[in-house]
C-alpha cells in the first residue's frame, strides 16, 4: 500500500507540471493577450486554438483527464496530510498548509471556470467569438471578480510552490542553498503570473468586450 501511495504521489507530482502545469501557464498567455493586445487578438487565439486536429481528443487525453487526477488525488493528499513542525520547521510547514488550501480553492475555482466557459460553448450557449463578452458580464460584477481573483491567486500559488516542492522530491534542486535559490524564482514566478491574470481580468471589463459585432474576426 505505501508502495502504490509513493507512486500514486509521483504521478501527481508529475502531472502538475506536465501538463497541467503547461497548460496553465499556455491559458494564461492566452488570456493575456486581451490586456496586451485587445479583444480581436483573444478572439483570434481561442479560435486558433479549438481549430487544431482533434482537439476534443487532446483536451481530453492532456488537459481534462490528468488535471482530474491531480485534483481528485490532491484533494485526498489535502484531506490526509499532516504537518511535520519537527523536521521542516514553520515557514515550510505554512508553504505546505498553503500547497493543501490553495489546491482545493484552485480545484473548485477552475470547476466552476470550466463551466461558466468551456461547457457552455459544448451546450451551444456561447460562441467562442463571445467568449469576451462572456468574460466581461462575470468581471463587471463585483463578487464574482472578487472570486475570481481569489480563484487565479490561488491557481499561480499553487503552481509556483508546487514546482519548488516538485524541483526538490525528484532531486533537482538538492540541498538548502539551491533550494534557497528555486524559493526565490518560484516566489517572484507567482507575482508574475497572480499580476498578469489580474490585469487580464481588468481588460475584460473594458467596453470594447460588451458587443461582438464590433468585432471583425479573421477567417
Amino acid at each position: 500500500m505505501k508502495g502504490n501511495s509513493y507512486h500514486f504521489r509521483k504521478i501527481h507530482s508529475l502531472l502538475g507540471v506536465i501538463p497541467v502545469g503547461f497548460f496553465l501557464v499556455e491559458h494564461l498567455i492566452t488570456n493575456y493577450s486581451a490586456y496586451n493586445e485587445g479583444h480581436q487578438a483573444f478572439i483570434d487565439n481561442v479560435k486558433w486554438l479549438n481549430s487544431l486536429p482533434l482537439i476534443l481528443v487532446i483536451e481530453a487525453l492532456f488537459i481534462w483527464l490528468p488535471l482530474l487526477y491531480h485534483g481528485v488525488y490532491g484533494l485526498y493528499v489535502a484531506y490526509t496530510a499532516r504537518n511535520n513542525v519537527k523536521n521542516y520547521g514553520y515557514f515550510r510547514n505554512l508553504m505546505f498548509t498553503l500547497q493543501r488550501v490553495t489546491g482545493v480553492l484552485t480545484f473548485l475555482f477552475i470547476s466552476w471556470h470550466v463551466f461558466e466557459t468551456r461547457i457552455q460553448v459544448a451546450l451551444g450557449n456561447v460562441t467562442h467569438e463571445e467568449l469576451g463578452v462572456k468574460m466581461h458580464d462575470i468581471f463587471t460584477q463585483p463578487i464574482p471578480f472578487a472570486l475570481y481573483a481569489i480563484g487565479v491567486i490561488a491557481a499561480s500559488f499553487h503552481f509556483s510552490n508546487g514546482m519548488w516542492s516538485f524541483l526538490v522530491s525528484w532531486g533537482i534542486t538538492i540541498g538548502p542553498r539551491a533550494q534557497r535559490i528555486s524559493g526565490y524564482v518560484w516566489l517572484g514566478v507567482f507575482v508574475v503570473m497572480a499580476v498578469m491574470f489580474v490585469l487580464t481580468m481588468v481588460a475584460f471589463t473594458g467596453s470594447e468586450f460588451q458587443d461582438t459585432s464590433t468585432i471583425v474576426t479573421k477567417g
